[in-house]
């Protein structure tokens, strides 16, 4: 339990009608949620203005509210507290009522369109291999040490991270990585976070259905650097042209990671092989079980925010060359006759490009490449046509097909896609809607030695068709077509 003025610490810009010294059991923000004795905050959504659940939540037991609007008649019986910006004082009270749990570990953030989840998840597992406990919050699964926990955001509400936050401290973690999303930043679900570093990927095309500009989509990621405090730390990929504009304002100590000019951290790609490349990060050679260019940007921001941590650097080198793919991060299968299936979460146009080039730079180019993409309904349109021209450019044959189409039409989503498609290339693309015969046609087409990239879903186990969510894997549809159980 904690009171009123032990929940507001830290708040600015709130105003309080009621009695400070109340005792509050708990949170929530969801009125179906409310159990009595609890605060009761009124966030408001793009669809939803959670101040018409106030006499719901009161109803059902909730003594203190939070919101930006008083009632005409505010209940005396209630503490209301008003407050600027509700989703930022949610936060912050969250984290005041779980003790401040990101206070008592060394808390990280990745951002970026790619990489995150890679990112975060292997510093999460390098920093176990150093013994240390650890936490991640990741758009593939949330971890407490090694207890697993399903992830429905790549980035969770904020009072489900402090919650999450306060089981790694209970649980003696002394480190957590996560994922952070731009949608996060923007809504203030990490208020409350005190975040002892941050890294920025890269930025390309995507959400711009939520974000509506390319520059607003900018604008929130670098808006999590503008917060970090003196103490902590900015790594940024001097690669991409956002990389210097995201530390433009931060007061945390700037560093830079680059494959390509100078930089704190540098690697380069000495060899490209299918089942893995030899790199050199910052003068010593490194055999990973990666592949690519963008793999390599990934390891490099790994071994930077680790170093920046103060974990040895040849220590943390060693175990580089051990950490294997995140599921559904470019996972190889290979049949029994020799083809070559690559697995990915990429979705997006620059993602599509960055596998499939990967794939081109260990390729002979005697094999056939095979591309198998689709892109989600009821999100950014825009990038349907462009994900289309990247894998039609690099691939011999593309086979375009659903991928999560929620509310939409499928056939409508793929004839989007299929707009992007240039016209000398368009003899070579197919459009065969369910997903599962797509798998199964690139499959039978190909010939010992051909690849096929299966693009979109990666490590997710589900197709959200009308609202409804089937059981559906890209992998055990390739394991199950190739008759094979273990995957390289």
């Amino acid at each position: 339990m904690k009171s009123i003025s032990e929940l507001i610490v830290g708040i600015g810009d709130i105003h309080i009608i009621g009695d400070l010294g109340l005792e509050i059991e708990g949170l929530a923000f969801d009125s179906r949620k409310v159990l009595p004795g609890v605060l009761f905050a009124a966030l408001s959504g793009s669809s939803v203005d959670g101040h018409s659940y106030i006499p719901a939540a009161i109803g059902k037991g909730a003594l203190a509210v939070l919101c930006e609007k008083l009632p005409d008649n505010p209940d005396p019986k209630i503490t209301w507290i008003k407050s600027g910006n509700v989703t930022s004082a949610f936060g912050h009270m969250a984290a005041n009522f779980y003790d401040n749990p990101s206070s008592k570990m060394k808390v990280v953030g990745i951002t970026g369109t790619n990489g995150k989840t890679t990112t975060a998840t292997l510093l999460y597992r390098l920093f176990r291999e150093l013994g240390n406990k650890v936490g991640l919050l990741s758009t593939v699964c949330n971890y407490i040490n090694d207890q697993q926990i399903a992830a429905t955001h790549t980035t969770p509400d904020s009072l489900k991270i402090q919650q999450l936050m306060a089981g790694m401290v209970d649980a003696g973690c002394t480190y957590c990585f996560m994922e952070v999303s731009s949608h996060a930043i923007d809504q203030d679900r990490i208020a409350g976070i005190e975040f002892d570093g941050g890294v920025f990927s890269n930025l390309t095309h995507d959400h711009l259905d939520y974000h509506k500009t390319f520059a607003d989509y900018r604008d929130a990621k670098k808006k999590f650097f503008d917060n970090l405090s003196t103490n902590a730390f900015a790594i940024t990929n001097a690669d991409d042209k956002n990389g210097f504009f995201m530390l433009q304002n931060t007061a945390a100590r700037k560093l830079t990671y680059s494959a390509r000019t100078l930089a704190d951290f540098k690697v380069k790609v000495l060899e490209s092989h299918f089942d893995g490349m030899l790199i050199n990060i910052d003068g010593t050679e490194v055999w990973t079980h990666f592949v690519g260019n963008f793999n390599a940007s990934n390891l490099l921001a790994v071994y930077s925010a680790a170093v920046s941590l103060g974990a040895e650097r040849e220590e943390v080198l060693r175990i580089i060359s051990l950490l294997r793919p995140v599921d559904g991060r470019f996972e190889t299968f290979k049949s029994p006759t020799g083809i070559f299936a690559v697995v990915d979460y990429a979705h997006t146009p620059d993602a599509i490009k960055n596998v499939l080039s990967a794939i081109n730079e260990v390729r002979t180019g005697n094999e056939t490449l095979f591309t198998v993409v689709g892109a989600g309904g009821d999100r950014d349109k825009t990038k349907r046509p462009e994900m289309a021209f990247e894998a039609s450019k690099a691939s011999n044959k593309v086979i375009l097909t659903s991928d999560n189409p929620r509310s939409e039409d499928p056939e409508m989503i793929i004839e989007d896609m299929a707009k992007g498609v240039p016209a000398d290339k368009s003899t070579n693309v197919l459009m065969i809607t369910n997903r599962r015969e797509a798998i199964r046609t690139a499959c039978m087409m190909a010939r010992p030695g051909d690849i096929i990239l299966i693009a979109g879903k990666g490590h997710e186990d589900y197709q959200e068709i009308k609202g409804v969510k089937y059981h559906f894997d890209d992998r055990e549809v390739v394991r199950e077509i190739f008759n094979v159980t273990n995957q390289n």
